[in-house]
């Protein structure tokens, strides 16, 4: 079983920025779409970011819209979301996803292939 692996996560003040990365050893992402979800205390897994296997299609959700960027490494096994102006209220655990099917990722998250366990990001005000 492919297993994710997200880093990044901690605490930042408010205003600050972080960058969180995602690899996947044993699994080769050139085929893969890529995406970071969060969920908060008390709320659901929502999806944050996605970017497809060639880079040509994105998607960043409109709560983080100009604040976090989804990115693709040089590697074919890397992702990354740079958050910036963080917030308070982005204080989550990121999680990072990845299927063979960017629609999949973006339109149907519950049938998404691979996941990783997670990384917490708290944002003091």
């Amino acid at each position: 079983q492919v297993q994710l692996e997200e880093s990044g996560g901690g605490l930042v003040q408010a205003g600050g920025s972080l960058r969180l990365s995602c690899t996947a050893p044993g699994l080769t992402f050139g085929r893969h779409a890529m995406g970071w979800f969060r969920q908060a205390p008390g709320k659901e897994r929502g999806l944050l970011a996605a970017i497809s296997w060639s880079a040509t299609r994105s998607y960043v959700a409109s709560s983080v819209r100009g604040r976090f960027t989804i990115s693709r490494g040089s590697g074919e096994n890397t992702v990354y979301l740079q958050m910036d102006s963080l917030k308070p209220e982005d204080t989550a655990v990121y999680y990072c996803a990845a299927d063979p099917s960017y629609d999949t990722l973006v339109v149907n998250s519950a049938g998404t292939e691979y996941w990783g366990k997670g990384t917490l990001v708290t944002v003091s005000a």
